[in-house]
This record gives structure tokens, sequence and C-alpha cells, in this order.
């Protein structure tokens, strides 16, 4: 047998293992049957929780916490920019969903980062997509929606869905960080989402742009190559372009428009 043939016969066999454990996390989970509580309960946990880590700065303190209080009621929204966020929190709570806004416009580095990621970390990826296809969306609003009314567009693709998703669970997680511009320079570890009615985490808030890129390579995690290629901020291909050295990480995002935000976060 070649190196070649044993080593694509060790792959798929990690690939069984790998599939196996998620199925069977799926079903303990189904069998454990979580209640969710009340929006009340939730944004006192929320607020609670806001005071205690107000200064603090260490991922892990958040995530075991957040492991400890939501159980199998936490998810991870994650763009697939890297896949950072999903590992940290994946340390914590194995086989955590990891909600991916599948929009219809992503560029391919984007859709085989999420692939990638399947196969690598120890997290269920739930592809969440709008209700109406690309072309529904075409038929309904004119074609290129995103260049006449971006926040329409953003609204059906993006915010629309992720509300509907979070529905089922008590927290979400985001890597929404400081330093990537200044509308999220006074972004909270822990805060309460009054707008989808439960606690919203933000483990990554004071890591800077170059410890993610260095904590992805410390654990050989996928990565999405535009990062490399002056992407900073990844998101739908209409509407990211490439950011000058040294520029706002997120001014590529809706460049030459008065928008900065998808609200997702806002």
């Amino acid at each position: 047998m070649s190196d070649l043939t044993t080593a694509l016969a060790a792959g798929r066999e990690r690939a069984r293992a790998h599939a196996a454990e998620r199925e069977a996390h799926a079903a303990a989970r189904a069998a454990r049957g979580q209640a969710r509580r009340s929006a009340t309960e939730l944004e006192a946990v929320a607020r609670d929780a806001s005071a205690r880590f107000a200064d603090e700065t260490d991922a892990s303190v958040v995530l075991r916490w957040a492991a400890a209080e939501f159980g199998d009621l936490l998810a991870v929204a994650c763009s697939m920019a890297d896949t950072v966020l999903p590992h940290v929190v994946a340390e914590h709570s194995p086989w955590v969903d990891v909600l991916f806004l599948d929009t219809g416009y992503h560029f391919p580095e984007t859709l085989g980062t999420r692939d990638a990621s399947a196969l690598a970390l120890r997290a269920t990826i739930v592809d969440v997509r709008a209700e109406l296809s690309v072309a529904e969306q075409d038929a309904a609003y004119g074609a290129r929606l995103h260049d006449r009314d971006p926040a329409t567009c953003c609204r059906l693709r993006k915010v629309e869905p992720l509300a509907r998703a979070l529905g089922g669970y008590e927290a979400w997680v985001t890597g929404v960080r400081r330093d990537e511009g200044p509308t999220r320079a006074g972004t909270p570890l822990v805060t309460w989402d009054a707008k989808n009615g439960l606690v919203k985490i933000n483990p990554l808030a004071a890591w800077s742009f170059d410890e993610v890129l260095a904590y992805a390579s410390a654990h050989q995690l996928p990565a999405n190559p535009l990062l490399a290629d002056g992407y900073p901020s990844i998101g739908c291909a209409p509407c990211t372009s490439r950011v000058a050295p040294g520029a706002d990480p997120r001014s590529g995002r809706w460049a030459g428009l008065d928008k900065t935000e998808c609200g997702l976060h806002t």
C-alpha cells in the first residue's frame, strides 16, 4: 500500500470517527431535552454576568461560565473569516452549534473554510439561510439589491434568518472585537441582546487581529485564504473589498456607502 493510499485511508477513518462523535452528541442532547428559560430570567443572568466579567480579558474564563450556564442552549455565530471563535468555544462546549449565515453571496474561499471547519473542529456547523433564494429575492426586489439597498438585503439574508435560528437558544457567542473599528470599541464580554431576547457573549472582545491569527496558526486551524490577501473583515463578496494596509479593518465592508454594520450587532 502506497503512502498516499495509507494517508487517504487514515483520513477517511478520522472523518468517520468525527461524524460518529458528532452524531452521538446530537443524540445525547436530544435525550436531555434542556428547556429554555424565559427572557426575564435570561436578562437577569446577562446583567449579573456583565458586571462579573466587566474587567475580564481572558476568553476561557467567560466561556467556562457559558458552558456551565447554558449547556446545550449555547450557539456560536461564525462568518468563517476564520475558525478561531468556534474552536475556542468548542474547547469548553464540544459539538456546540455553529450558525453560519449562508447568504448565497459568499466568496468561494468562505464556503471552503466552512467545509474545512466541519471536518476539523469538534463543532456542529448549522447552515442558516434566508427564506428567499437569491433568484427569488431578485424576482421580488430586483437584481443586485445589495447595490441599491444594502440595509434591506442584509435584513433579508442575515438579520431575519439569524433571529429565527436563535429562537431555540439561550445565548449566542460572537467574534466581535473592540479593535475592529469605532462602532465596536466598547464591546462588553457579556451583554443582554434585547432584539433577539437572549444573552450575547463576545469572548474575543479584547483580542487583536494579530492574536486571532497567532491562535489560528498555533492550533493549525482552517483559515479563510482571503485574510492573507488584504481582507481582514470578510462578508458577502459583492459588498467586501480589500483594505489598505493600516486602515480600519472594516473599511472594506460596504466601501463608499454610509453603512458600517449589517445589523446583526446593532
